[in-house]
Protein backbone atom coordinates (compact mmCIF):
# COMPACT_ATOMS: atom_id res chain seq x y z
CA UNK A 1 0.00 0.00 0.00
CA UNK A 2 0.98 3.83 -1.23
CA UNK A 3 2.28 5.42 2.34
CA UNK A 4 0.10 8.85 2.98
CA UNK A 5 2.72 11.70 3.26
CA UNK A 6 0.81 14.45 4.74
CA UNK A 7 0.77 17.54 2.74
CA UNK A 8 0.70 20.96 5.52
CA UNK A 9 3.24 23.00 3.69
CA UNK A 10 5.77 23.25 7.07
CA UNK A 11 9.00 23.89 6.17
CA UNK A 12 11.26 21.76 7.68
CA UNK A 13 14.84 22.53 8.76
CA UNK A 14 17.73 20.89 6.89
CA UNK A 15 19.70 19.74 9.95
CA UNK A 16 17.29 16.43 10.91
CA UNK A 17 18.22 16.85 14.68
CA UNK A 18 17.16 20.69 15.04
CA UNK A 19 14.72 21.42 17.35
CA UNK A 20 11.33 23.45 15.65
CA UNK A 21 9.62 24.52 18.78
CA UNK A 22 11.26 27.46 20.31
CA UNK A 23 11.44 26.49 24.15
CA UNK A 24 10.31 30.30 26.11
CA UNK A 25 12.37 29.95 29.26
CA UNK A 26 10.32 31.13 32.71
CA UNK A 27 13.04 30.33 34.87
CA UNK A 28 16.23 28.80 34.91
CA UNK A 29 16.23 25.07 36.25
CA UNK A 30 20.33 24.03 37.39
CA UNK A 31 20.70 20.28 36.52
CA UNK A 32 23.93 19.09 38.44
CA UNK A 33 25.39 17.06 41.11
CA UNK A 34 22.26 18.13 43.55
CA UNK A 35 19.60 17.76 41.29
CA UNK A 36 16.64 15.30 42.03
CA UNK A 37 16.88 13.58 38.85
CA UNK A 38 14.14 11.20 40.67
CA UNK A 39 11.63 12.70 43.11
CA UNK A 40 11.70 10.71 46.32
CA UNK A 41 8.24 12.31 48.02
CA UNK A 42 4.94 11.38 48.91
CA UNK A 43 3.78 14.48 47.13
CA UNK A 44 5.77 13.46 43.50
CA UNK A 45 4.59 10.18 44.09
CA UNK A 46 0.83 11.52 44.42
CA UNK A 47 0.86 13.69 41.94
CA UNK A 48 2.24 11.36 39.14
CA UNK A 49 -0.08 8.44 39.53
CA UNK A 50 -2.78 11.52 39.89
CA UNK A 51 -1.86 13.06 36.67
CA UNK A 52 -1.69 9.63 34.91
CA UNK A 53 -5.21 8.74 35.85
CA UNK A 54 -6.16 12.03 34.79
CA UNK A 55 -5.01 11.10 31.44
CA UNK A 56 -6.29 7.70 31.28
CA UNK A 57 -9.68 8.98 32.53
CA UNK A 58 -9.82 11.91 29.91
CA UNK A 59 -7.20 12.25 27.35
CA UNK A 60 -7.17 8.51 26.82
CA UNK A 61 -10.51 7.73 26.37
CA UNK A 62 -11.77 10.58 24.67
CA UNK A 63 -9.25 13.17 23.50
CA UNK A 64 -6.92 11.33 21.35
CA UNK A 65 -9.62 9.20 19.28
CA UNK A 66 -11.55 12.12 18.18
CA UNK A 67 -8.51 14.53 18.17
CA UNK A 68 -6.13 12.50 16.37
CA UNK A 69 -7.67 9.69 15.01
CA UNK A 70 -5.14 7.42 16.66
CA UNK A 71 -4.89 3.87 15.70
CA UNK A 72 -2.90 1.26 17.55
CA UNK A 73 -1.52 -1.43 15.31
CA UNK A 74 0.69 -4.50 16.92
CA UNK A 75 -0.30 -4.94 20.16
CA UNK A 76 -0.51 -8.40 19.70
CA UNK A 77 3.37 -8.39 19.96
CA UNK A 78 2.91 -7.02 23.47
CA UNK A 79 1.58 -10.13 24.22
CA UNK A 80 3.59 -12.66 22.28
CA UNK A 81 6.50 -11.05 23.77
CA UNK A 82 5.17 -10.77 27.58
CA UNK A 83 7.86 -12.75 29.17
CA UNK A 84 10.70 -11.22 27.38
CA UNK A 85 9.51 -7.76 28.09
CA UNK A 86 8.60 -7.66 32.25
CA UNK A 87 11.31 -7.27 33.44
CA UNK A 88 11.89 -3.84 31.82
CA UNK A 89 12.55 -2.39 28.18
CA UNK A 90 13.41 0.56 26.09
CA UNK A 91 10.33 1.54 23.42
CA UNK A 92 11.43 3.59 20.36
CA UNK A 93 9.83 6.07 18.01
CA UNK A 94 9.78 8.56 15.48
CA UNK A 95 9.11 12.01 16.87
CA UNK A 96 6.54 13.58 14.71
CA UNK A 97 3.99 15.66 17.92
CA UNK A 98 4.86 17.67 20.76
CA UNK A 99 2.86 15.29 22.99
CA UNK A 100 3.07 12.26 20.90
CA UNK A 101 4.43 10.69 24.38
CA UNK A 102 0.57 10.27 25.42
CA UNK A 103 0.38 7.94 22.02
CA UNK A 104 3.14 5.61 23.04
CA UNK A 105 1.38 5.48 26.80
CA UNK A 106 -1.91 4.41 25.29
CA UNK A 107 -0.22 2.00 22.89
CA UNK A 108 1.52 0.57 25.93
CA UNK A 109 -1.42 0.17 27.92
CA UNK A 110 -1.15 2.91 30.22
CA UNK A 111 1.89 2.13 32.02
CA UNK A 112 4.02 4.55 34.20
CA UNK A 113 7.11 5.27 31.65
CA UNK A 114 10.29 7.28 32.20
CA UNK A 115 12.12 9.16 29.33
CA UNK A 116 15.39 11.35 28.82
CA UNK A 117 14.74 14.83 27.81
CA UNK A 118 15.92 17.78 26.75
CA UNK A 119 16.97 19.82 29.37
CA UNK A 120 15.78 23.12 28.16
CA UNK A 121 12.37 22.08 28.48
CA UNK A 122 12.86 22.13 31.99
CA UNK A 123 13.24 25.74 32.01
CA UNK A 124 9.90 26.21 30.62
CA UNK A 125 6.18 26.40 31.90
CA UNK A 126 6.30 22.38 30.71
CA UNK A 127 8.08 21.18 33.54
CA UNK A 128 5.73 19.82 35.78
CA UNK A 129 4.10 17.93 33.28
CA UNK A 130 7.41 16.66 31.94
CA UNK A 131 8.70 15.10 35.36
CA UNK A 132 5.42 13.92 36.69
CA UNK A 133 5.25 12.08 32.99
CA UNK A 134 8.38 10.48 33.92
CA UNK A 135 10.73 12.96 32.03
CA UNK A 136 14.73 12.58 33.50
CA UNK A 137 16.85 15.96 32.07
CA UNK A 138 19.68 15.17 30.27
CA UNK A 139 22.81 17.11 32.06
CA UNK A 140 24.64 19.49 29.97
CA UNK A 141 27.96 18.85 32.80
CA UNK A 142 29.55 15.75 32.75
CA UNK A 143 30.06 15.33 36.63
CA UNK A 144 26.42 15.44 36.44
CA UNK A 145 25.91 12.64 34.18
CA UNK A 146 26.67 10.28 36.89
CA UNK A 147 23.63 10.87 38.48
CA UNK A 148 21.64 10.83 35.46
CA UNK A 149 23.03 7.41 35.39
CA UNK A 150 22.37 6.33 38.35
CA UNK A 151 18.52 7.59 38.02
CA UNK A 152 18.10 5.03 35.53
CA UNK A 153 20.06 2.86 37.18
CA UNK A 154 17.50 3.02 39.75
CA UNK A 155 14.45 2.98 36.91
CA UNK A 156 16.09 -0.62 35.35
CA UNK A 157 16.43 -1.77 38.78
CA UNK A 158 12.41 -1.35 39.60
CA UNK A 159 11.92 -3.48 35.89
CA UNK A 160 10.45 -0.13 34.62
CA UNK A 161 9.91 1.02 30.95
CA UNK A 162 11.72 3.85 29.37
CA UNK A 163 10.50 4.95 26.57
CA UNK A 164 13.27 7.14 23.83
CA UNK A 165 13.16 9.45 20.65
CA UNK A 166 16.66 8.92 19.23
CA UNK A 167 15.81 11.59 16.55
CA UNK A 168 16.27 14.09 19.43
CA UNK A 169 14.16 16.88 17.66
CA UNK A 170 10.47 17.19 16.79
CA UNK A 171 9.16 17.23 13.30
CA UNK A 172 5.81 17.90 13.29
CA UNK A 173 3.33 15.30 10.94
CA UNK A 174 7.01 14.29 9.62
CA UNK A 175 6.84 11.26 6.60
CA UNK A 176 10.97 10.24 6.65
CA UNK A 177 13.07 8.38 9.57
CA UNK A 178 15.70 10.77 10.62
CA UNK A 179 18.80 9.73 11.73
CA UNK A 180 19.43 8.23 15.68
CA UNK A 181 21.30 9.47 18.25
CA UNK A 182 23.81 6.89 19.38
CA UNK A 183 23.19 7.44 23.03
CA UNK A 184 19.35 5.92 23.52
CA UNK A 185 21.11 2.66 22.29
CA UNK A 186 23.73 2.65 24.48
CA UNK A 187 21.74 2.84 27.50
CA UNK A 188 19.35 -0.42 26.03
CA UNK A 189 22.91 -1.86 25.78
CA UNK A 190 24.14 -1.40 29.17
CA UNK A 191 20.97 -2.69 30.77
CA UNK A 192 20.42 -5.79 28.18
CA UNK A 193 17.31 -3.71 27.62
CA UNK A 194 15.38 -5.43 24.58
CA UNK A 195 14.33 -2.64 22.30
CA UNK A 196 10.74 -2.21 21.79
CA UNK A 197 10.28 -0.08 17.97
CA UNK A 198 7.33 2.23 17.41
CA UNK A 199 6.25 3.68 14.21
CA UNK A 200 3.98 7.03 13.75
CA UNK A 201 2.61 7.39 10.14
CA UNK A 202 -0.39 8.80 8.63
CA UNK A 203 -3.76 8.33 7.25
CA UNK A 204 -6.08 10.54 5.34
CA UNK A 205 -8.60 11.61 7.66
CA UNK A 206 -12.01 10.46 7.29
CA UNK A 207 -15.17 11.01 9.35
CA UNK A 208 -15.89 12.40 12.17
CA UNK A 209 -12.45 13.26 11.82
CA UNK A 210 -12.83 15.31 8.67
CA UNK A 211 -15.62 17.36 10.91
CA UNK A 212 -13.07 18.23 13.53
CA UNK A 213 -10.79 19.47 10.28
CA UNK A 214 -13.79 21.50 9.78
CA UNK A 215 -13.82 22.64 12.67
CA UNK A 216 -9.99 23.68 12.56
CA UNK A 217 -10.25 25.49 9.10
CA UNK A 218 -13.31 27.61 10.32
CA UNK A 219 -10.91 28.64 13.31
CA UNK A 220 -8.07 28.98 10.87
CA UNK A 221 -6.08 26.12 11.90
CA UNK A 222 -4.30 23.50 9.46
CA UNK A 223 -6.57 20.19 8.43
CA UNK A 224 -4.37 17.42 10.15
CA UNK A 225 -4.14 13.66 8.93
CA UNK A 226 -5.28 10.57 11.30
CA UNK A 227 -2.02 8.80 12.94
CA UNK A 228 -1.23 5.51 13.37
CA UNK A 229 1.44 4.02 15.78
CA UNK A 230 3.20 0.50 15.20
CA UNK A 231 4.07 -1.83 17.58
CA UNK A 232 7.25 -3.98 16.30
CA UNK A 233 8.86 -7.32 17.36
CA UNK A 234 11.61 -6.40 20.26
CA UNK A 235 15.17 -6.47 19.20
CA UNK A 236 17.94 -7.60 21.79
CA UNK A 237 21.12 -6.11 22.28
CA UNK A 238 23.90 -8.65 20.99
CA UNK A 239 25.99 -9.48 23.77
CA UNK A 240 28.36 -11.30 21.88
CA UNK A 241 29.82 -8.19 19.89
CA UNK A 242 31.80 -4.97 21.50
CA UNK A 243 29.84 -2.33 22.96
CA UNK A 244 30.59 -0.17 20.44
CA UNK A 245 29.77 -2.84 18.08
CA UNK A 246 26.34 -3.58 19.39
CA UNK A 247 25.66 -0.06 20.13
CA UNK A 248 26.18 0.46 16.61
CA UNK A 249 24.11 -2.99 15.10
CA UNK A 250 21.17 -2.07 17.54
CA UNK A 251 20.53 1.57 16.05
CA UNK A 252 20.79 0.04 12.86
CA UNK A 253 18.55 -2.52 13.19
CA UNK A 254 15.92 -0.44 15.36
CA UNK A 255 16.29 2.15 12.44
CA UNK A 256 15.25 -0.10 9.67
CA UNK A 257 12.72 -1.54 12.00
CA UNK A 258 11.10 1.66 12.54
CA UNK A 259 11.61 2.72 8.60
CA UNK A 260 9.70 -0.43 7.81
CA UNK A 261 7.03 0.12 10.18
CA UNK A 262 6.13 3.79 9.27
CA UNK A 263 6.08 2.24 5.90
CA UNK A 264 8.37 4.97 4.57
CA UNK A 265 9.89 4.38 0.84
CA UNK A 266 12.86 5.12 -0.17
CA UNK A 267 13.97 6.59 3.35
CA UNK A 268 16.67 9.07 2.40
CA UNK A 269 18.58 9.10 6.13
CA UNK A 270 21.04 6.62 7.88
CA UNK A 271 20.52 5.27 10.99
CA UNK A 272 23.95 7.03 11.89
CA UNK A 273 23.21 10.65 13.59
CA UNK A 274 26.18 11.25 15.73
Amino acid sequence: MKPYIPDLNIEYPDKPDQHMIEIIPTHETVVDEKYPFIDRSFKFWFMRRLMYLGIIVLIFFFLIPLRYGLKIEGRKNLRKHRKLLKNGVMSVSNHIHRWDFLFVLKSLRYRMMYFPALKDNFNSDDEGFIRLAGGIPVPESISAFKFFNKAFDEVHAKKKWIHAYPESAMFPYYYPIRPFKKGVFTLARRYNLPVLPLAFSYRKAHFPFTFINLLRSIFGYKKLPMVTVRIGDPILPDASLSKIESVKKLRTETHKAIIRLAGVIDNPFPAEGD
